[in-house]
């Protein structure tokens, strides 16, 4: 059995990369269930002319564009603003302060 300490930096970062990960995963179900309720809504609130229109599908589209910008900044590694960023940006700010 591996022994957890709390305290270690690498299950911190867990921990932390645990929570951004089901961030994802909730907002990715709220995605889907609000989306299906308006578009059934919609759907069967309209006309036959208009049941496949643009208005239904804006929601989900620009909404859709937000969520995977969500799931990038989780899922991608970290090219611009990542580890060695923060750590070359520490290093610049303490010495400023020297």
């Amino acid at each position: 059995m591996i022994n957890i300490d709390e305290n270690d930096i690498r299950y911190k970062e867990a921990e932390k990369r645990v929570k951004k990960i089901k961030g994802f995963y909730i907002h990715l179900m709220v995605y889907c269930f609000t989306n299906l309720l308006v578009i059934a809504l919609q759907f069967f609130d309209t006309d036959d002319k208009e049941q496949w229109s643009w208005k239904m599908f804006q929601l989900p589209l620009f909404w859709g564009i937000g969520l995977a910008a969500h799931g990038l900044s989780v899922f991608l590694p970290p090219f611009v603003l990542g580890k060695s960023w923060e750590e070359k940006k520490i290093k610049e700010l303490m010495d400023k302060e020297k």
